[in-house]
Formats: C-alpha cells, sequence, structure tokens
C-alpha cells in the first residue's frame, strides 16, 4: 500500500513537472528554406521599440542568444536572418469570495464572508526572424505566460519563456505539412 502511494506521489509530481507554464504558438512562411540560416544577428531597431526596461530587454536578448547558439545558430556581423521581438502586458485582477458559515444564504448562524483580490502580470513575448535578405518575417513564435516581479525568478521566468519559444525554431518536418 505504501509502494501504491509513492507511486501515485511520483506520477503527480512528474506530470506535474512537465506541464509548462508558457502557453506557445508559432506562425511562418511555408515558402521559407529554413535550412539555409545558419548565422544571426538582432534587429536593433524593432528591439528598441520594446515596451519593456532596458534590463528586461537585456535578459530577454541574452536569453535568446544561448538558445539559438545551444541549437547551432552563430552569431555573426553579415548573418542570414536577424531577430526581433516585441511584447505585450495586461494586468488581471481576482476577487474571490469566501463565503463560511453553517448555512446557504440567510441565517442568524451565518457568519459572513470574506474577500481575496489578487493580481497578477500575464506577459506576451513575440520573437521574429527576419530573412536578412528579403527583409520579410519567415517566422514568429509566441509565448504568454504570467510574469515575475522579483529580478532572479524575472530572470529564470524570461529564461523559461525564451527556451520554450526558441525550441519551436526553425519548424520540423511535420510542421511543413
Amino acid at each position: 500500500m505504501k509502494a501504491l502511494k509513492l507511486l501515485s506521489l511520483f506520477t503527480f509530481i512528474a506530470i506535474l513537472s512537465s506541464c509548462s507554464s508558457v502557453k506557445v504558438a508559432t506562425d511562418y512562411d511555408k515558402e521559407a528554406d529554413f535550412d539555409k540560416y545558419n548565422t544571426f544577428a538582432f534587429y536593433k531597431p524593432g528591439i528598441d521599440e520594446a515596451k519593456i526596461s532596458d534590463l528586461d530587454k537585456k535578459r530577454v536578448l541574452r536569453a535568446i542568444d544561448l538558445e539559438l547558439r545551444a541549437k547551432g545558430f552563430t552569431k555573426s556581423e553579415n548573418p542570414d536572418f536577424l531577430i526581433s521581438f516585441f511584447t505585450e502586458s495586461r494586468e488581471e485582477i481576482n476577487v474571490y469570495q469566501n463565503n463560511y458559515g453553517y448555512t446557504w444564504g440567510w441565517s442568524p448562524y451565518y457568519y459572513g464572508h470574506q474577500n481575496t483580490i489578487t493580481s497578477s502580470t500575464e506577459g506576451t513575448l513575440y520573437i521574429d526572424v527576419i530573412d536578412r535578405e528579403t527583409n520579410q518575417l519567415i517566422w514568429q513564435g509566441m509565448g504568454k505566460g504570467y510574469l515575475e516581479t522579483d529580478s532572479n525568478k524575472k530572470t529564470e521566468r524570461i529564461s523559461e519563456i525564451v527556451h520554450e519559444i526558441i525550441a519551436q525554431y526553425p519548424p520540423q518536418e511535420e510542421d511543413k505539412k
């Protein structure tokens, strides 16, 4: 019986850890030949327009650079493709009414209620891949998730979001059908 409980606990933990809290979607030009793109650079004019702090821009740039290099791409002065990104965010306010007491509805034994208000920020990061020769968008990845305010956790969260997006680049053969 104890082994069954431990197995259930490990299964629950494995399922929980395999679920990413980042929602990712991608779109791309089906005519683009992604095999010819090996080197990259950042598209500064596009990145300068991103509506986040300069510190967060550096975090995103570092994370993209690390992820692309890990996939075998090389940063270059004469790149095959350019990387740009932009962001969106929205504040989410949640109000929970916790009613407690002995009965439903009105009653002299009804204790009352307690409201709990929480807020969180959901951010969306768009990463664009642009063909340097044609200056055309060939791939876009979008990752959506809740943001952190603590600087250490923020760096980890941005890295996680970028990792989940870049994991989808380049599109695989089964994606191209």
